[in-house]
C-alpha cells in the first residue's frame, strides 16, 4: 500500500490525462452582469490623453489619481527647477565672458568651468525630466486602456482547477490515474 502512494506521487507531475466524463458547458454566458463595450479601452485611453488621470476615473480607479498626478507633477517640478538653475549658470558664465561678475558671494567663487560643469548637469536633469513628463503620461494613457479592457474580462467564480485521484476497481490490478480537472 505505501508502494502505491509513493508511485502516486511520482506521477502526479506526468503529463498524462484521462477524461472519463464530458465536461459541462456552458451555452449562455450568464456570468456577466454588464454588456461589453468594445468602444470602452479607445475612450479610456482618449480620456487619459486629453486630461490626464481622467481616463482613472473614467475606468473609476480613482486611487490612481496621486499616483498619475504625483509622477507628471514630480516630473514638472524637477524640470522647472532645473531649468531655472541652468539659465541662472548660463546667465553668470556668458556675464563673465563680458567681464562681468557676479553680485551673489556663491556664485562669484565659482571658475569658469565649474559654472559650465553646472550648467552642463542641470541641462541634462532638465532634459530627463522632460522625458519623464512624457514617459508618465504615455504610461498614463496606457494604463487606462488595459485597465478599461481588463474590467470587462470574465472572471466567474466557477473557474477551477481540481486535480482528482482515480482508482481503478473495475479490474483486479490495483491501478492508479491521476486527472487534471479544468472546469469552467
Amino acid at each position: 500500500m505505501q508502494n502505491q502512494y509513493i508511485l502516486l506521487f511520482l506521477l502526479f507531475g506526468l503529463t498524462s490525462i484521462f477524461a472519463q466524463e464530458k465536461p459541462l458547458i456552458i451555452a449562455a454566458d450568464s456570468l456577466k452582469s454588464e454588456t461589453i463595450d468594445p468602444l470602452r479601452p479607445a475612450k479610456a485611453a482618449f480620456y487619459s490623453a486629453i486630461l490626464p488621470g481622467l481616463g482613472q476615473i473614467y475606468n473609476k480607479k480613482y486611487w490612481k489619481l496621486p499616483l498619475v498626478y504625483g509622477a507628471i507633477g514630480t516630473s514638472a517640478y524637477l524640470y522647472v527647477d532645473n531649468q531655472k538653475n541652468y539659465k541662472l549658470y548660463r546667465n553668470e558664465y556668458k556675464n563673465r565672458l563680458a567681464g562681468n561678475k557676479s553680485d551673489e558671494e556663491y556664485l562669484s567663487k565659482l571658475s569658469e568651468s565649474q559654472l559650465l560643469n553646472a550648467q552642463k548637469g542641470y541641462q541634462r536633469n532638465r532634459d530627463l525630466s522632460a522625458l519623464f513628463i512624457a514617459g508618465f503620461y504615455i504610461l498614463n494613457i496606457i494604463d487606462a486602456n488595459i485597465d478599461a479592457a481588463l474590467s470587462q474580462f470574465n472572471v466567474s467564480e466557477k473557474l477551477a482547477f481540481q486535480p482528482v485521484i482515480n482508482r481503478n476497481t473495475i479490474t483486479s490490478e490495483n491501478d492508479f490515474g491521476v486527472a487534471l480537472n479544468y472546469s469552467f
